[in-house]
């Protein structure tokens, strides 16, 4: 199967144009191991006690995130410790109900993470150009990867966060929002309700407010009404 997942690679990651394209292509390929979400983030430190705001782009469901960071769980997460003394890739496994995780953690933490089909993850370090450190990390319900797998998911992260770093030195308009509240803001200038966006993206009403609230801030709009306004003023949308 190498030759087809290398071919998703160069052909759908290499081609992209804007972050909500790139997470696209990039969701699907990491399918194709298994994972089912990804999440690319400034690399934490042991000072921080919220992950969220580290946060760049994932497709991790939003309640899980909140309630991560409403137990600040980050502080005994065992890929802050990694990353602070290696640059090596990681991988943990919580394992399935009954099971006892392959690493140190308090019982909800594992908890958390079965309840929403987390069962093993892989964490990659990365470097942009301007020096920033960044963390790659897959999250699904299946055992921990092969090495061969390993070597195959560490040049998917590069290239794929390559063209991350790309477009986000570039700096281009499009990329001031997230490829989720991208997608919000998009049905929103179509007229669409939070319930109505959130039944179009598997959303609940209550996540679709969150992306909006957060596109809000970033734009520096006061309502949704501004917010489509200056969206498509600054050709954002169209």
């Amino acid at each position: 199967m190498f030759p087809e997942r290398q071919t998703l690679l160069s052909e759908g990651i290499g081609s992209c144009h804007n972050r909500a394209e790139l997470m696209d292509h990039w969701r699907r390929a990491a399918q194709e191991y298994g994972f089912e979400h990804i999440t690319l983030a400034h690399a934490p430190t042991p000072q921080d006690r919220h992950f969220s705001p580290l946060v760049r782009e994932t497709t991790l469901p939003s309640e899980f995130s909140l309630e991560f960071d409403r137990l600040e769980l980050l502080k005994v997460c065992p890929t802050v410790t990694h990353m602070a003394r290696s640059i090596m890739a990681t991988t943990w496994d919580v394992g399935l109900e009954g099971d006892k995780p392959d690493f140190d953690c308090p019982p909800h933490f594992a908890k958390l993470f079965r309840r929403f089909g987390l069962r093993s993850g892989v964490l990659f370090t990365l470097h942009a150009l301007d020096g920033g450190r960044f963390m790659v990390r897959y999250d699904g319900n299946r055992e921990p990867p092969s090495q061969a797998e390993m070597n195959e998911l560490s040049m998917l992260s590069t290239q794929a966060f390559d063209v991350f770093d790309r477009l986000r030195r570039t700096a281009s308009n499009t990329n001031v929002l997230s490829a989720r509240e991208l997608e919000v803001v998009r049905w929103t200038a179509q007229g669409k309700t939070s319930l109505e966006i959130g039944q179009i993206l598997s959303l609940s009403d209550h996540t679709v407010n969150a992306y909006m609230t957060n596109a809000i801030r970033k734009l520096d709009c006061v309502n949704r009404t501004q917010l489509v306004a200056k969206a498509i003023r600054m050709k954002i949308i169209t």
